[in-house]
């Protein structure tokens, strides 16, 4: 096959899948289960999600360990920790279906931690008001995906591994979903999807960052393939930087350390041996929300109290050997393989690594629909649930919730159709001319050097702390590297071509970096995960607001809306006060 080659094969389905993590796996299933033809699709292999770095736990009110939680405290922690920019339908709806979600992942096969009795044992975590994270050990995605794969597999549901989806089409008349196209990595070769709608369940954008928890894959496909396709973007400055990265060595920095070594007791301290989060949150410690925590470890080493490594400590050893082995396996094997630290014996030293994106596509929360007819997002690549700030182990229990509602959603689209959606050749056409580009390219661009760039401008404009001055120095470096993506340069022959792949990636990190800075431009105070030192507080009278991004007329632009206003019923569920009994008692026992 000729690199310039735009000969393509078409196939047929009624629901389009993009994704296959926990999201997208559990929309699959449900599109299946309701008789929907369905093709799901990832541009890594099945079972190779970033799913699996959600470590610590599923968050849902079983209420097995603490009996006065409930929904309520659910959807309360999940909107104030959110800093009020959440969607309290979404909120509502998360809450209340987490825990069917979770008894059906252990109908499914899933083998949780126990408790003496017998039920799904839950542990502690940053600002949850009680405990409710279930897990297995520390490598609780790693069992969601583990599970969820099976059921797919079992139902022999049809998937396409290592193949990346470039575009989504829409009829020409109706303005609905139409199809996609996409290419088999392995071969380099074209496909045209016809299909009646989509569900993108992609995951987020971390590797726009030099410092990330991410995987290679997590380059914001999905978002710029929504805003290419007209759908809504909203809160794309809400960053979330977990607080606890490895930082060395080189190879491995950034790679996570789950927040469930904090939940089993951890305890944090500069290079003085102070615990410092006495200072900045003296209720919930270690345990304080992540955005919290993060500044905090930002804060004592911009102030010359962090290692010399330019990290903090956090210290489990207390715990015993045997307990951290039991409770935290992965952790113990990770820290002894890349760094060659016993955590049973020495310090993790630990810096903040951008680990979620809390902004993203737009969505209904009753159906993930788009404002795009037949397109729905669900998971991380989706906004509406975490407004400001994610908690910890939101994120597992949120693609299993609106996994499956995507997949109700548009199985029930599909069957109400009457017409099949068109895509007009002249569409596909002009697509691939454009992602064949890179091939006709001489002396073009290398995108390794522009990914670097991307992630380096990034880190260094757009970090923890931001301000206007920098912003803008960070927007006009990225759009020097738009430019230059224009000229962007691919070789060799299609199969398995990193540069190819390099190249459609970088187009897709520029727009997100955009959509990222834009929105943080225009939020002028500081809530949850955005951080202005310009503009250091928090301002409800003007800032309860979510920033919608969306392409009009060949630009992007911002506008505001307000939050939605709960009803009053809801409102009264919000739990204003830190009334937290059990996290008390894990403070003394950590004394």
């Amino acid at each position: 096959m000729e690199p310039t080659d735009d000969s393509y094969e078409t196939i047929s389905c009624e629901v389009l899948i993009i994704g296959a993590g926990g999201a997208g796996m559990r929309a699959a299933i449900e599109c299946f289960d309701r008789g929907a033809s369905t093709l799901m699709v990832c541009k890594s292999l099945l079972g190779k999600a970033h799913t699996v770095m959600a470590e610590g736990g599923i968050a849902a009110s079983l209420a097995n360990v603490d009996p006065q939680d409930s929904w309520k405290m659910h959807f309360s922690d999940t909107i104030v920790e959110g800093q009020n920019l959440s969607n309290w339908r979404m909120a509502e709806i998360f809450a209340k279906e987490a825990p069917e979600r979770v008894i059906e992942l252990e109908y499914y096969g899933a083998l949780f931690d126990r408790t003496p009795e017998g039920k799904i044992m839950q542990r502690p975590f940053g600002a949850h008001s009680y405990r409710r994270l279930c897990y297995i050990g520390d490598r609780t995605g790693l069992e969601l995906i583990r599970t969820l794969e099976d059921q797919v597999l079992k139902r022999n549901i049809s998937y396409m591994d290592e193949t990346e989806v470039t575009c989504i089409f829409k009829d020409f008349q109706t303005s609905s979903v139409s199809g996609a196209l996409m290419i088999k990595i392995r071969t380099g070769e074209l496909v045209l999807v016809k299909c009646k709608a989509v569900i993108i369940a992609t995951g987020g954008c971390g590797k726009v960052y030099a410092v990330t928890s991410n995987s290679w894959e997590s380059t914001g496909d999905g978002i710029a393939l929504a805003y290419r396709a007209g759908a809504g973007l909203m809160d794309m400055e809400m960053i979330q930087f977990h607080p606890t990265g490895m930082i060395y060595p080189a190879g491995v920095r950034g790679m996570l350390i789950t927040e469930a070594v904090r939940g089993e007791g951890g305890i944090l301290t500069n290079v003085k041996g102070e615990r410092f989060m006495e200072k900045y949150d003296p209720k919930r410690l270690e345990l304080s929300a992540r955005d919290v925590v993060s500044r905090s470890i930002y804060t004592e080493i911009q102030e010359g109290r962090g290692t010399p490594n330019g990290a903090v400590y956090l210290d489990i050893r207390h715990r015993g050997a045997s307990y951290i082995k039991n409770k935290l396996p992965s952790m113990y094997y990770q820290f002894l393989e890349f760094a060659n630290v016993d955590i049973t014996k020495e310090k993790m030293e630990v810096a903040p690594t951008v680990h979620y994106q809390m902004g993203g596509v737009r969505v209904v929360p009753d159906t993930c629909e788009t404002n795009i007819r037949g397109l729905y997002a669900a998971g991380e690549v989706a906004c509406g649930l975490h407004g400001a700030n994610r908690l910890g182990g939101n994120s597992l229990s949120d693609i299993l919730v609106f996994g499956r509602r995507a997949g109700i959603a548009a199985s029930e689209y599909v069957k109400s159709l009457t017409s099949i959606p068109e895509t007009a050749n002249e569409d596909v056409e002009k697509e691939i001319a454009r992602i064949l580009a890179p091939f006709k390219n001489t002396n073009g661009t290398n995108p390794f050097d522009l990914k670097d760039k991307i992630a380096a401008t990034m880190w260094k404009y757009v970090g923890i702390v931001r301000n206007e001055a920098d912003l803008k120095k960070g927007l006009d470096e990225i759009g020097l590297i738009k430019l230059d993506s224009k000229n962007i340069q691919a070789k060799g022959p299609r199969a398995f071509n990193q540069s190819w792949a390099d190249s459609m990636a970088v187009w897709n990190m520029v727009l997100d970096c955009e959509a990222i800075i834009r929105s943080a431009l225009t939020r002028k105070e500081s809530r949850g995960a955005h951080t202005r030192s310009d503009y250091p507080k928090k301002d409800d009278a003007n800032w309860m607001v979510n920033i919608i991004t969306s392409l009009k007329d060949g630009h992007m632009t911002q506008e505001m809306i307000p939050v939605p206003k709960m009803p009053p019923e809801y409102e009264a569920l919000i739990n204003r006060e830190e009334t937290l009994p059990w996290k008390k008692n894990v403070a003394a026992k950590k004394q």
